[in-house]
């Protein structure tokens, strides 16, 4: 049984907002990347998963249940991070801990601690005077605490400096190499190509690729960027590159271009951009990023005045 499974998923707010027919299933001790820009749909569906909404239509299951009505079996087995933490004023950060350790019912204190060491947080102050990155760490440190067998994180590093932001990246790994079951929505790529198996990409509601994450580091696409010494050269480029099935635009600003194409495409490629005056050439490999603009670019490409 795949512990997490989303089932054509429909939520609409009105106005083109929320989730229109998402479907998706992570395996067990699999992390899978949720991937697109505040807005895309990442929360609603989580905040489904978690059983805070019903569903206008589909289902979202966890361990088999489906989550709106029977949230109360899995609970205790899933580790949820808000995407917008909200913690009960009044409290220390101490406090804090020991209700969400009654809740949980963690007995040993030995992961807790691990956690609080490995972020470096000392939580005696109150909760509402704490700085944004430091009550980040403490909503981590008790999703995290009771060891659950599910993660389920919903832009888990808002708030966290870069260090801290490696420090979870860390976490993650250890967690997969236990056996843990994550799903992780972003929009930062780094920690998602560090630490994701598959990757789903959303945008208006609806996921628009899923992909294995090797296959996209592996691939055969090239990314290549050129820097013309003229405007007009780099205008007729691109008029070129526009008329062409084989290649691709990523991006065009005044004088550089950044185009998409296939390892067997590389020989035309050259021949083309030979006819051009060039200052600059350099080429990589498609990233994450440059996959994801493919569906969030906008239609027009502006090269400047």
């Amino acid at each position: 049984m795949e512990p997490i499974v989303v089932e054509h998923l429909v939520k609409d707010y009105g106005h083109e907002r929320g989730v229109f027919d998402i479907s998706f299933a992570i395996k067990e001790g699999e992390v899978y990347g949720f991937l697109g820009p505040n807005g895309a749909g990442k929360s609603t569906t989580i905040r489904h998963l978690m059983g805070f909404s019903k569903p206008d239509k589909g289902d979202a299951k966890i361990l088999g249940y489906s989550s709106f009505a029977n949230y109360d079996k899995f609970m205790s087995k899933v580790g949820y991070l808000p995407g917008e933490i909200a913690l009960p004023s009044g409290l220390t950060g101490w406090e804090f801990i020991d209700m969400m350790k009654k809740m949980k019912g963690v007995k040993d204190d030995t992961f807790l601690n691990y956690l609080l060491n490995l972020f470096k947080l000392n939580p005696q102050g109150e909760t509402k005077l704490m700085s944004l990155g430091d009550k980040r760490k403490l909503a981590i440190i008790t999703a995290f605490m009771h060891d659950p067998d599910i993660l389920i994180l919903d832009e888990p590093t808002s708030g966290l400096d870069l260090g801290m932001q490696q420090v979870f990246i860390k976490l993650i790994k250890e967690e997969k190499k236990r056996g843990k079951t994550i799903l992780m929505s972003s929009h930062i790529f780094s920690e998602v190509d560090a630490t994701c198996d598959r990757i789903a990409i959303i945008k208006d509601g609806k996921i628009v690729s899923e992909f294995i994450a090797n296959d996209l580091k592996h691939n055969r696409n090239k990314v290549y960027e050129i820097k013309f010494k003229m405007l007009k050269d780099c205008e007729d480029f691109v008029k070129d590159i526009k008329k062409s099935n084989e290649f691709k635009l990523v991006n065009y600003d005044k004088k550089t271009v950044k185009i998409l194409l296939k390892d067997e495409n590389v020989n035309e490629f050259i021949e083309l951009v030979s006819k051009y005056n060039v200052e600059e050439f350099s080429h990589q490999k498609e990233t994450l990023e440059d996959y994801f603009m493919k569906y969030y670019r906008e239609d027009k490409i502006f090269g400047g005045v």
